[in-house]
């Protein structure tokens, strides 16, 4: 019972973080916006969460993903 479970050390990288804040980002103005009834904000707020997985995508391709050449494990 007192086997640990190995952390397979998915999203603890420049490209992951930087994705999910240019997405939460989107998400939650968008969220207001949809709230405040601003159509525009709302599918302007779409593209900005399209553009932050562009952004980790293009981001782990140039190697600050977990396995990428530019991206050093931390110790937890």
């Amino acid at each position: 019972m007192s086997n640990p479970i190995a952390d397979p050390g998915h999203g603890h990288s420049p490209a992951a973080w930087t994705a999910v804040i240019i997405m939460l980002v989107g998400i939650a103005v968008g969220t207001t916006a949809f709230f405040l009834n601003v159509p525009w904000l709302v599918w302007s707020c779409v593209v900005v969460v399209v553009i932050g997985l562009i952004v980790g995508f293009v981001l782990a391709k140039v190697g600050y993903g977990v396995n990428g050449p530019k991206y050093t494990a931390k110790e937890h």
